[in-house]
Parts: C-alpha cells; sequence; structure tokens
C-alpha cells in the first residue's frame, strides 16, 4: 500500500517520471549554490537574478516563439547583465549593490512581463512565471543535466576560493586567490542553474529549490560540505515528496515542489540539532542546570 502510493504515479506515468528526473538534476547542482549564496549573506540575490532573467527569455519567446534554446540563451545573457550591472553600477554611482540589484529586478520583470503580454497570451505568461514541471521535454532534460554536469565540475574546482572567499575574504585577497574571477564564475553559475530550472519551476519560483534546501541544511550541519550534502538530501526529498503531493492532492507541480521543500524547511528549523528550536530551548534547562 505504501509502496503504491510513492512508486505507482513514477511507473505508470512517464510524464511524472520525466518530472522527477529533472527535478533531481536541479537538486543535484543547485542547492550546494544555495549554501554558498546563504554563507555570503546573499540569499537574496538569486531570487534578484530569477526575476532577472525574465526579459531575457520573453526576449527569445519573441523571437522564436517557445523554444527552450532561443529562451535560454536570452535568459543567460538578461541573468549575466543583471548580475555584472548591478556591480557596475554601484561602484560607478556609490550607491549600495543591494539598492542597484532592486532596482534591475523590478525593470526587468515589469519589462519581461510587458514583453511576454504583447506577443503571447494569459497561458504564455503563466508557463514562464510559473512553469510547467510536467511538461518537461527532452530539451529541458538536456539542459537541466547539463546544467547539472557543469555546476559540480566548476564547483569542484572552485570549492576551495569560494569557501574561503566566504569566511575570510582578507586572506583570499591577500594569497592571491582571485576573488572577484571566481565571484562572477559563480554568479554565472547561479543563472545558469535558474535558467535550467524555469520550464519547470517558472522564474518566480525557479530560485525555490535552491535556497530552501540550503537554509534548511544549516539546522543539520556546521561544516560547509556537510550543510552542501544535506542541502542535496533535503532538496532531492522535496521533489520526490511534491511531485507525489501534486499526484495525489492535484496540486499543480512546481508549487507543489516549493512547498515541500518549504516544509522541510519548517521541520528543521524545528527539529535540526543545529540551532534548531527544539536543540536550543533542550540546552537551556541544561546549561541553568
Amino acid at each position: 500500500m505504501i509502496l503504491d502510493f510513492l512508486l505507482a504515479p513514477f511507473l505508470d506515468y512517464g510524464f511524472l517520471r520525466r518530472a522527477l528526473v529533472g527535478c533531481l538534476a536541479l537538486s543535484v547542482a543547485a542547492p550546494p549554490l544555495g549554501v554558498f549564496l546563504m554563507l555570503r549573506r546573499m540569499s537574496l540575490t538569486a531570487d534578484v537574478l530569477g526575476h532577472g532573467i525574465l526579459p531575457g527569455v520573453a526576449a527569445g519567446f519573441l523571437l522564436a516563439g517557445l523554444s527552450l534554446p532561443a529562451m535560454a540563451a536570452g535568459g543567460l545573457a538578461a541573468g549575466l547583465a543583471v548580475a555584472v550591472g548591478a556591480g557596475a553600477l554601484s561602484r560607478a554611482t556609490g550607491g549600495r549593490e543591494d539598492a542597484s540589484l532592486a532596482a534591475l529586478y523590478l525593470v526587468a520583470l515589469a519589462s519581461g512581463v510587458a514583453m511576454v503580454s504583447w506577443r503571447g497570451g494569459a497561458v504564455e505568461l503563466t508557463n514562464l512565471l510559473f512553469g510547467s514541471v510536467l511538461g518537461v521535454d527532452d530539451a529541458a532534460l538536456l539542459l537541466m543535466a547539463g546544467s547539472a554536469t557543469v555546476t559540480l565540475a566548476v564547483l569542484a574546482l572552485a570549492w576551495r576560493p569560494l569557501v574561503l572567499e566566504c569566511f575570510d575574504p582578507g586572506f583570499a585577497r591577500a594569497v592571491g586567490a582571485r576573488g572577484a574571477l571566481w565571484h562572477m564564475a559563480f554568479l554565472a553559475l547561479v543563472v545558469l542553474n535558474l535558467i535550467a530550472a524555469f520550464q519547470a519551476l517558472g522564474t518566480l519560483m525557479a530560485v525555490g529549490l535552491m535556497m530552501l534546501p540550503a537554509i534548511a541544511a544549516r539546522h543539520w550541519a556546521r561544516q560547509v560540505g556537510g550543510m552542501a550534502y544535506a542541502s542535496v538530501a533535503i532538496a532531492l526529498a522535496s521533489a520526490w515528496g511534491g511531485l507525489l503531493l501534486s499526484f495525489h492532492a492535484d496540486v499543480p507541480s512546481g508549487p507543489a515542489v516549493v512547498l515541500a521543500a518549504g516544509a522541510a524547511w519548517l521541520v528543521s528549523t524545528l527539529l535540526g540539532p543545529v540551532d534548531g528550536l527544539l536543540a536550543r530551548l533542550w540546552r537551556r534547562p541544561h546549561l541553568a542546570g
């Protein structure tokens, strides 16, 4: 009975299997990036970049219709432009980078919605904003698998510089770790994973599978490596559980996956051994005694 509940939907329906494979590919690569965003106090940057890709996706849609290569290329260019432009504007004007990101994010979101609405209709706009994980095709699967492969390969090379930049940026500069170069490569990986996720989860929720498992993972490990492993495990479970929730409860698939990740975060905040609420309450009487 339990096995039927957990496995039967994926055994019986090919579109669910494809959705699961795509979400699992996203779950392997995106959450470790979320861990580094969290450690760098850049958690909201992923959300800004997720919205920032929309004008590029919309431009690809205007030029080639619902062509994934065109929309992915446009989204990648727009996301990199937002990431680089915010830093360039803040240095040129002396303002704060987060303010530049907020301004670019709002302009990008509004212009993207306007562009899609001009040529398309409500269905196209809804698919771009909220995704359609059950409609993942071969091209989308290849994009997800390719982005996961590239991300893991680059993270293997950049792991030490990124960790050093997170905890001791002064020492990283002193030893010539080329922090700016690694930072831009890291932001490029974030944009690439958001592009890979947008067809499944939409531009509005693509960041959900990147950040929620990463935020939850901090309650299960203290080391960066442990957080990365925990975030991947939480994301994999969220993808599986979210698709099951979508099938059995008739909930939209993309929001269901993000809601499952949100539930994992709530459980981790309550029960996690590292700064979880119950763990902190348990330690206080023990220390007082």
